[in-house]
């Protein structure tokens, strides 16, 4: 923000007791508002110039004096020119504050990131947020202090030595050290920039080293279960009873679209009769806490049937015996071995599935689709959309059916059947000129014809 005047001034006061020796001060005014500070600097009056504001001679002393002024003097404009170049309001006070070492910041990264996570972790026990996303932050937590240990062998460290390089090289970490993938990288990333944003709209610093950082994640083309892979799971035996389970409840999502953690918070009071007279899920989304409404089709009644008097859902008032992601994850990659699909199972690709393979592909219309889901958009909903294969597939089966309703004749009965459809259509227009005196409306009709 630019100002409309700046004055920076040294000089020194009368003191009450008559003396030479004085102390040096330092006023700042900004838009007319002055302040002033003393600088600590003690001297002769009658060796000082105010018109020049600095001492007089080439003796030593004055030299060290009007050295400290100088140097004084560029570190306000500095200051100054940082708050102008960041869009911060420069004031007289702030300047000030800048030259005692008010504005100095004794934060530190981690406690700050534990702050943040601290009022977010209350902000989930009132509901405002999912459970999951303080793990996140933790977890997003954890990896920058290992990292600040790891490169500068310390537990923590201020945020004013943070810089671009820091940032850099923390990505660089993430990749290497730890060996974790790009997108999730760019994810904890971000996870770490939200708190430096907190630390500059706190003015704990003021320039944002992420300013120069460029990193968007790569997207990735996650597959559904195919409509053979979906009846292949849904009919495969199991010899263990905990598979079983765990693919009935894949099954359930498959046919829902709900996420796991809306599967697992899915209660029977959830289930209700909804405005056709069917059964529906009528809930609310852990994660968004948008709503939840959908019918539920013949194979997910027949999940929450089987699993009515199980004792875990008697216990949990659940309508399925969800288990914990990490377990089901886990289980769903032994299913997949066992029913040899070679794609990764996982309790997100369920939703995944019923998104493309089972609506999409069934001629579901995109945004009844995008309800169901409870997306806020039809673009979150077209990335769950049905392979380029399948959509291939089934548009080129619409074509070779179109093609079989022609008629199939040779060269002459084509012409035959072309002359035959030509004395039908004037045939057709002399009984519309027939007609045409009682009713004129049809001259309209016949000017298509023609």
């Amino acid at each position: 923000m630019l100002t409309a005047s700046f004055g920076l001034t040294f000089f020194m006061k009368t003191p009450r007791k008559e003396t030479n020796v004085r102390v040096i001060y330092l006023r700042i005014t900004v838009d007319g508002v002055p302040k002033e500070t003393s600088t600590r600097q003690h001297w002769d009056v009658t060796r000082w110039s105010q018109r020049t504001e600095r001492a007089t001679g080439n003796k030593e002393d004055a030299r060290s004096v009007n050295f400290f002024l100088d140097t004084l003097q560029t570190k306000i404009q500095q200051y100054k020119g940082d708050l102008l170049l960041h869009g911060q309001t420069i004031t007289s006070q702030k300047l000030i504050d800048h030259v005692l070492g008010k504005t100095v910041s004794k934060a530190k990264i981690v406690e700050e990131f534990q702050k943040h996570n601290d009022e977010l972790l209350a902000l989930v026990k009132r509901g405002e947020y999912a459970i999951g996303t303080h793990v996140r932050f933790e977890i997003a937590k954890k990896h920058v202090k290992e990292f600040v240990r790891f490169k500068y062998n310390v537990d923590d460290m201020d945020f004013l030595e943070l810089n671009f390089e820091f940032v850099k090289d923390y990505e660089f970490y993430l990749k290497t050290v730890k060996n974790i993938s790009h997108n999730t990288a760019v994810k904890y990333i971000t996870n770490f920039k939200k708190i430096v944003l907190l630390a500059i709209d706190k003015d704990i610093i003021v320039a944002d080293p992420f300013k120069r950082f460029k990193a968007k994640k790569i997207k990735i083309h996650k597959k559904p279960l195919s409509s053979q892979e979906l009846a292949l799971l849904e009919h495969h035996t199991f010899s263990t009873p905990r598979l079983a389970t765990v693919r009935d409840i894949f099954v359930f999502q498959c046919y829902t679209g709900l996420a796991y953690i809306d599967a697992f918070n899915l209660k029977k009071t959830d289930i209700k009769i909804g405005i056709d007279g069917e059964m529906w899920i009528i809930s609310e989304r852990q994660k968004t806490g948008g709503s939840i409404n959908i019918p539920l089709l013949p194979k997910a009644k027949a999940v929450m049937e089987h699993y009515k008097d199980h004792p875990l859902c008697l216990q949990r008032n659940s309508v399925l015996p969800v288990t914990s992601n990490q377990k089901m994850n886990a289980y769903l990659k032994e299913i997949a071995d066992l029913c040899g699909i070679q794609s990764t199972l996982n309790t997100h690709k369920a939703r995944r599935t019923f998104g493309s393979t089972v609506t999409l592909n069934n001629d579901v219309p995109i945004h009844v689709v995008k309800e169901l889901l409870g997306h806020q958009s039809v673009k979150q909903t077209e990335e769950y959309a049905i392979t380029e294969q399948q959509s291939v597939g089934r548009e080129m089966k619409q074509l070779r059916e179109r093609l079989d309703k022609k008629p199939d004749l040779p060269d002459d009965s084509m012409a035959a059947y072309v002359l035959q459809m030509q004395e039908e259509i004037a045939s057709l227009k002399n009984q519309l000129v027939e007609v045409n005196d009682k009713k004129p409306e049809v001259k309209s009709v016949l000017r298509i014809c023609r």
